[in-house]
């Protein structure tokens, strides 16, 4: 018996019978030889963790762009935190805590720069169609190792296309809208606790608001300091869910509920539309917008392949338009990288 095998033996002893056991997997798209020692789940958590998109998280905005400060979350220490609740509420529940940690530490793989601001743009240029968790299948399936893509397992794909909920429901009702296990439905809880809880406290750092005028519901119900409100939220998930018709239903008792969301609309008047906020989002719609206008035209051409390259992403083919490779290029750049892009492209220079 391999090492591989020892594991997942003991991991049917300790995991639920709503948890999904490593060995249950139902594999990958391109079949594999398994690993003697890792499961298919840890061998996911590590090719997300070594490949080139998740290293770019590090420089891509959570809220604030280009923060100056050391201490306001980027995209990456976003996915940490999300990381991090989600597998403490599948211990909690006794799920499997490496499928649980691979789907949210790839969540958000293809995470556009700058933001929701940058997902907005390459809807109005590109796709009505375009959204991060489609992207970021893409990243996984097609963009990574230079076209060879990860080959993660269905139950990972699955949650992390599942992972968004934009404005709507916390825990969706419909099975469309729902993984197909419950550790990527506890990904898609801990993504909305992880955020309400670090853009609020990034908010108050920056002085966009300040502690004064968050709902006083929330501060009852939740808390008053980012510990307390993560703590409330776990909780109350890890407590309130309960077996229904042979299923784990996750839910949130009503009095939390609507506290999150009073605490969610709060953050979307108050925060992501503010003047600061929203100001500095129009400037990077316009450097994007620009920025895929300029990599389409036919005499850069050799310059958009060369930019290709350096990412380690395939080039545009017979299977893959132009317009589709421009979009898969803005969508993988770091805020850094897209602003020098302009500065190189737009900015004039010395002739001398």
């Amino acid at each position: 018996m391999t090492s591989r095998e020892e594991f997942e033996k003991r991991e049917e002893s300790f995991i639920s019978p709503y948890g999904l056991p490593s060995s249950q997997s139902r594999g990958r798209v391109r079949g594999e030889e398994a690993c003697p020692i890792r499961s298919d789940f840890q061998r996911d958590r590590e090719r997300i963790v070594y490949c080139n998109a998740f290293r770019r998280l590090k420089h891509k905005t959570q809220v604030f762009l280009s923060p100056l400060g050391e201490h306001y979350r980027t995209r990456l220490t976003h996915t940490l935190e999300v990381a991090q609740i989600a597998r403490a509420v599948a211990r909690a529940m006794r799920l499997n805590e490496d499928l649980t940690e691979a789907i949210a530490l790839g969540h958000d793989l293809g995470h556009t720069p700058f933001g929701h601001s940058g997902e907005t743009v390459l809807k109005e240029i590109y796709s009505g169609n375009f959204s991060h968790p489609i992207q970021s299948l893409r990243v996984i399936d097609i963009l990574e190792k230079n076209g060879a893509g990860l080959n993660l397992t269905l139950e990972v794909r699955d949650g992390i296309l599942k992972h968004s909920k934009g404005y709507g429901t916390i825990i969706p009702e419909s099975k469309r809208e729902k993984a197909c296990t419950v550790e990527g439905q506890v990904v898609r809880v801990a993504d909305i606790m992880a955020y309400l809880n670090h853009d609020l406290d990034d908010a108050i750092r920056s002085g966009v608001i300040c502690e004064k005028q968050i709902p006083e519901r929330c501060v009852r119900v939740l808390g008053n300091t980012h510990p307390d409100r993560a703590t409330t939220m776990v909780r109350d998930l890890v407590y309130a869910s309960h077996p229904e018709n042979g299923e784990l239903k996750l839910q949130i008792t009503d009095e939390v509920h609507r506290a999150m969301d009073e605490l969610r609309n709060f953050l979307y008047h108050n925060v992501y539309r503010s003047p600061q906020v929203h100001n500095e989002f129009v400037k990077s719609k316009k450097i994007l917008r620009e920025l895929y206008t300029f990599f389409l035209q036919e005499e850069n051409e050799t310059i958009f392949s060369h930019e290709l390259a350096a990412l380690e992403m395939p080039n545009h083919n017979k299977s893959r338009s132009k317009e589709r490779s421009v979009c898969d290029f803005i969508a993988s750049i770091t805020d850094r990288y897209a602003l020098e892009l302009y500065e190189r492209h737009f900015f004039p220079s010395s002739l001398v």
